[in-house]
């Protein structure tokens, strides 16, 4: 029986064939069904089939245009893309890995601050061979940071998680939104505009900073914004006198926007002049009523303060000295007391008078048949018990009047520990109690004593 003889491969060939099986089978796998690649040269890899799911959802062409959004703050960057009826749609929102510097615009090179502005974005700035993996250069400074003589170099949104001065993603990261900017520049886009924001500019946030030096700064940058959120469209920028203007048109041809020079007469068209001032008129409104939630909530932190600086005061008796001591008690006492108590004399008995005045003796009931008894005659029965004869004489009728204030503690009244004065001041809810009001009208004379 005959043996059948196969003829004998070399063994590096038999190597090499099975390598170029497994890298068949491996292109085949990966370029089934959506034809993701991720793999090859890092700049010519496909968008995540995640992301690309969301084109056909949001109507949108897969090279139409893009629109980059970069809020600081919230540590986001978000993609925009057009969809087919012109209008801009966020596709994906990035958590931005790390960026420097804070909050504010860059000024000069080495502040290691990140820009704030409107920068657009063109091929020549993209970088492919990027020691950051994959980047693409913001174009800083523009027209309008040169106005202002700001310098920096290489300001870019990258990879690898590491910044100094620029917008730093996770590589997956940074090679989506390369080769979503990729993919509209092969649609015809022939620059992608990048806003790049402190905040969201809402009137919420607006307040919230209001005492920033950058504020004036910001509020130039609000404008683009607010052109952005009620058109959906990429804003026309320009700069003249040193300042961002949206949208406009000079009225006279050939006419241009130089950036230190004065602006020429320019229009807005209608429908997004009248859209921006209604949002804005809008915001307005919900920054006043921010910063008066602002106002009352720093008003409410002072009493705090000063609440808790007078009970260490009681507490500690070697906190400040005795003036500081006082201080601090009228400074409490005024932030606790209402705005109905009546105004009283003020006290001589120092920090412990004022804290306790609220706890000055309450009128009592007049008997029946006494009409010429005041509440201030009856007031400190005690007192009236240790009267000498001399004091039946009949009294001016204004110094009867002044009785009709709380009267000081008598010499032999017995007076509540400190603990307990302690307790009555910060845990009684009669203290917020307004003191009756005595009608002063009302208060007659005392009756002559016959001899």
């Amino acid at each position: 029986m005959g043996v059948i003889a196969f003829p004998k491969i070399p063994g590096r060939k038999v190597i090499r064939l099975a390598g170029a099986l497994a890298v068949a089978t491996l292109l085949a796998g990966c370029q089934s069904g959506d034809e993701y690649v991720s793999f090859g040269p890092k700049h010519l890899r496909e968008v995540r089939p995640a992301i690309k799911a969301k084109f056909t959802e949001l109507k949108m062409d897969a090279r139409s245009p893009i629109l980059i959004r970069i809020f600081k703050e919230e540590s986001t960057l978000e993609v925009w893309k057009q969809n087919r009826e012109g209008r801009f749609a966020l596709l994906q929102t990035f958590d931005i890995c790390k960026w420097s510097g804070e909050l504010g615009p860059k000024v000069k090179e080495g502040d290691r601050q990140a820009p704030e502005g409107f920068y657009e974005i063109t091929p020549g700035l993209m970088n492919p061979n990027s020691s950051y993996h994959l980047a693409f250069n913001m174009g800083f400074p523009n027209a309008y940071d040169r106005s202002h003589n700001r310098t920096g170099t290489h300001l870019m949104v990258h990879g690898a998680c590491s910044s100094r001065g620029c917008y730093a993603m996770t590589d997956p990261q940074i090679e989506d939104i390369y080769a979503l900017a990729r993919d509209s520049f092969k649609g015809g886009q022939r620059s992608f505009q990048v806003q790049a924001f402190p905040f969201r500019m809402t009137a919420e946030n607006m307040a919230r900073h209001n005492d920033s030096p950058h504020m004036d700064f910001w509020r130039m940058l609000k404008v683009g914004y607010d052109h952005f959120e009620v058109t959906k469209q990429t804003p026309k920028i320009d700069v003249c006198e040193k300042q961002y203007v949206f949208n406009a048109t000079p009225l006279m041809a050939n006419v241009p926007f130089r950036a230190t020079a004065k602006c020429p007469a320019y229009e807005v068209p209608q429908a997004i002049r009248v859209a921006v001032e209604a949002k804005q008129k809008k915001d307005t409104q919900a920054f006043e009523v921010a910063m008066a939630n602002i106002r009352e909530e720093a008003e409410r932190e002072k009493r705090a303060k000063e609440r808790a600086a007078l009970i260490a005061s009681i507490v500690n008796p070697k906190f400040g000295s005795d003036d500081k001591r006082e201080e601090a008690g009228e400074q409490a006492a005024a932030a606790t007391s209402t705005e109905e108590a009546p105004a009283t004399p003020a006290s001589t008995g120092g920090v412990f008078a004022s804290l306790f005045a609220s706890k000055a003796a309450q009128p009592a009931e007049t008997a029946p048949g006494e009409p010429g008894q005041t509440a201030a005659g009856a007031a400190s029965p005690a007192a009236s018990q240790a009267a000498t004869p001399a004091a039946a004489k009949p009294q001016p009728a204004a110094e009867v009047t002044a009785t009709a204030f709380a009267p000081d503690a008598q010499a032999g009244e017995q007076k509540p520990g400190f603990f307990k004065r302690w307790l009555s001041f910060s845990g009684s809810q009669d203290d917020d109690t307004t003191p009756p009001q005595v009608d002063l009208t009302t208060v007659t004379t005392a009756p002559r004593v016959k001899p």
